[in-house]
């Protein structure tokens, strides 16, 4: 016969799953819901936060240049092309980079700032997030990671950048464009079909 748990035990035990619950549901990002706010630095040293842009559309790009699926993107073209003719469009797009310091794909600033040149990143701002805050506020697990804010700061989209899983630049032009047709929807004040989807990508380095 099995003793049973002291009452005291039990407490511990409670409180200890209803904490790690509260930080479940502390990270957690729901479409339709408002996005978590934050502030972090771009390349220049200045602060850029989230409630700078309320009354735009926002995008919010996850990246490491040491990533293939994001070479993938980047080496093609694709990426920059959507930020040029996206931010045409009076869109705001955040490209963040929350790899640690010494981890793969971080770069002290100046030298972040020459890859993302080489790279032809040419993104509102590219944001440092360094301490891994912005990134676990979203939940975003892998680069790249995609994330669109609407002009009422809810969030209208987390998922994909497209739907083939691949590190293969020629199955760009194929793929189901799932972040494209999403920010195309939401410009247009429609609703996004398959908000919510899984991410494809190196995993970001907390």
């Amino acid at each position: 016969m099995l003793n049973p748990v002291p009452s005291n035990m039990k407490n511990i035990l409670c409180t200890t799953l209803v904490g790690a619950l509260g930080l479940v549901a502390s990270h957690a990002v729901e479409i339709n819901r408002p996005a978590p706010d934050f502030t972090a630095k771009n390349l220049k040293g200045e602060s850029v936060s989230l409630a700078d842009f309320k009354g735009k559309v926002v995008v919010l790009e996850w990246v490491n240049f040491g990533c293939p699926f994001v070479l993938k993107h980047y080496s093609g073209g694709n990426i920059p092309s959507l930020q040029e003719n996206y931010t045409a469009k009076d869109v705001v797009w955040l490209t963040i980079n929350s790899s640690a310091e010494g981890k793969q794909g971080y770069h002290e600033p100046a030298k972040m700032a020459q890859e993302a040149a080489r790279q032809g990143n040419k993104a509102s701002h590219f944001l440092m997030d360094t301490d891994g805050k912005v990134g676990k506020a979203y939940d975003a697990k892998v680069t790249p990671h995609m994330f669109i804010i609407g002009k009422d700061g809810k969030l209208l989209y987390d998922g994909a950048i497209d739907s083939k899983a691949t590190t293969k630049t020629e199955d760009v032009a194929s793929a189901d464009k799932l972040f494209v047709n999403a920010l195309d929807a939401v410009l247009a004040g429609k609703e996004v079909e398959n908000a919510k989807n899984k991410p494809y990508g190196c995993g970001v380095k907390y």
